[in-house]
């Protein structure tokens, strides 16, 4: 064989070879560890994050919870345990629980784990990276506390968009009562404002006095990323950190375009991650997260950023934000929030497929939300329909009974309100495998968010006043919009987002604001495959527990073992029911 021709097989194979390796990291399949976690959930009044004594739920004695680190399709049990003296469930704020409506944690998925109880979940956290959190979703116990970080790591065959940071802190902040929570949901909220801010379950700084307050201690010359989640009831924040700039690179599982911000506006339920580079003089500098209600600081969550070389504490006035009154800065900020398309995310390959440009909607919901006065309280709607949960779990009655006598499907408009509202329990067919539009309506004068579990929402637009279908063609971003699970709605205004159902379940699509979502602004969207595969959908799990009008079967029957007698009686209490749920 020539020199020539050996130069050109040498070329075909190394062609050949790059094509295969190219297709074996985009297509390759990486099979997760195995993580076992065990926590005990319960009432502790010894905590006092505003020195006070009142109930503060605590996992494990922790206040917030233990942080939960994985990598990408990793298999995560935790098996958990009711210490408190009322029914628990938690839920994982933006794990999307592929296939697998059955772990998420909610009134329509789940019974509650009775107290003195424990339950194991059983997550896998497939095809995700990024920052998330968990929180009880039962009875208005997020506003006592139970919440905490989860961390989603890359598999090594992913390129991350930044190089890695010298070290990762979790920010959780968030509005507090300073009322006993059980007080404050006696009345479903109404009447109630949060007194302070915390900062992962600490008061604010004021001076060397004021301890504990959160402290972060860095060096100088290094970059470090701050995972900020809004764990809180009510209020939208605006973050920023004296004299720093913040990088922009991910929310909820999705890697932004890199921008860097003075401050970083984040409403309930939404977690980001910024890179802050320590380049100022070594000092001690604020760290602040101030409520979108106000000008004045007052109710400021405040920490301190330290350098190890600093000899002061920080001094004088906070750091100025953005004025909270102007919604156009804050939506402004929001539209240039979008995906970053050069690089994967759970998988090798490039975030292409964001790009919505071409897709043919199935479907499109256009939800109000509203308040109401029903019965004579104070109640919240989606198209005048103020959600109330039976006693039976709407995924156990679709199971077993095919819902019957717990609901009926596609009973309410999902594109108008009734003509007054009503108490009911609101659930909508969605497409399996259409791509749905889901157009949220802020009636209200406060900041709204919204959260469907399960999913991502592809923000495709933001604005002020009426939504009409002309908008789709002015000021929708199909190209590159930002994929999230939890998505803000701005006073007097809309939101929309697209979602492709691809994810067969009973998914609860949600306000974030906890009297909002507590009081009735709520529903459940039915994504139904008839195919009984399993790679569809997950058939119910072994440890399933029952409730309200479905007993669990009798075991089955055995020449050996017949069996004999009464059904064993239900795991958890059929008579749970509470307001808004």
């Amino acid at each position: 064989m020539s020199r020539k021709h050996r130069h050109c097989e040498m070329a075909a194979l190394c062609c050949i070879w790059w094509w295969l390796a190219c297709c074996t990291a985009m297509f390759t399949v990486v099979v997760g560890d195995e993580i076992f976690l065990e926590w005990r959930v319960k009432i502790d009044e010894r905590i006092k994050p505003i020195s006070r004594d009142q109930p503060v739920i605590t996992v494990n004695d922790l206040f917030p919870g233990p942080l939960i680190n994985v990598s990408t399709n990793d298999n995560v049990h935790i098996n958990v345990f009711n210490d408190m003296d009322e029914p628990l469930l938690m839920t994982w704020n933006g794990i999307q629980q592929r296939l697998n409506s059955w772990q998420d944690g909610v009134s329509g998925s789940n019974c509650p784990i009775r107290p003195g109880n424990n339950w194991t979940y059983v997550i896998q956290m497939k095809d995700q990276i990024g920052s998330f959190f968990y929180f009880p979703s039962l009875n208005f116990q997020r506003a006592a506390g139970g919440f905490g970080p989860i961390h989603i790591n890359n598999q090594i065959v992913v390129d991350v968009p930044f190089p890695t940071p010298e070290l990762d802190f979790d920010l959780l902040v968030g509005d507090w009562y300073s009322e006993n929570f059980t007080t404050v949901r006696a009345r479903g909220g109404v009447g109630y404002f949060p007194d302070q801010m915390l900062m992962n379950g600490k008061r604010p700084y004021n001076g060397p006095i004021a301890k504990p307050y959160e402290s972060f201690n860095v060096t100088e010359g290094k970059t470090y990323r701050f995972r900020i989640s809004n764990v809180g009831n009510l209020w939208s924040v605006n973050f920023r950190i004296e004299n720093h700039m913040l990088l922009l690179v991910e929310t909820e599982g999705s890697y932004t375009n890199q921008t860097r911000l003075s401050s970083l506006d984040v409403h309930v339920g939404q977690s980001y991650s910024v890179l802050v580079t320590t380049g100022q003089h070594p000092a001690d500098y604020y760290v602040v997260a101030t409520p979108k209600i106000q000008a004045n600081n007052s109710f400021a969550a405040v920490g301190v950023l330290h350098y190890d070389k600093s000899t002061a504490l920080p001094t004088g006035p906070l750091p100025i934000g953005p004025d909270p009154n102007d919604i156009n800065f804050s939506i402004n900020q929001a539209r240039s929030i979008m995906m970053n398309m050069t690089t994967g995310a759970a998988r090798p390959n490039p975030q292409g497929s964001f790009n919505v440009t071409n897709v043919t909607l199935s479907q499109t919901f256009i939800l109000n939300g509203h308040i109401a006065i029903l019965d004579g309280f104070t109640r919240y709607t989606i198209n005048n329909v103020s959600y109330i949960s039976p006693s039976t779990p709407l995924k156990l009655a679709d199971q077993f009974i095919n819902g019957s006598g717990v609901y009926e499907l596609d009973k309410y408009p999902i594109h108008s309100g009734l003509a007054a509202p009503v108490n009911g329990t609101f659930v909508v067919s969605g497409l399996y495998k259409g791509w749905l539009e889901i157009v949220f309506v802020n009636n209200g004068d406060m900041y709204d968010s919204c959260h469907l579990d399960g999913y991502g929402f592809f923000v495709v637009g933001f604005g002020v006043g009426q939504w009409t279908p002309e908008v789709r063609t002015t000021t929708y971003n199909l190209y590159n919009p930002i994929v999230r699970s939890t998505v803000q709605v701005y006073p007097g205004g809309w939101t929309a987002v697209y979602v492709y159902l691809d994810n067969p379940g009973m998914w609860n699509l949600r306000s974030q604001n906890l009297k909002r979502w507590y009081l009735g602004q709520e529903l459940y969207i039915r994504v139904y495959d008839p195919d009984p595969n399993p790679a569809k959908e997950r058939p119910p799990p072994s440890n399933l527990l029952f409730c309200g009008g479905v007993s669990p079967p009798p075991p089955p029957q055995s020449p050996s073992n017949p069996v004999s007698g009464p059904p064993p009686p239900a795991s958890a209490d059929a008579k749970t029911s509470h307001i808004g749920w």
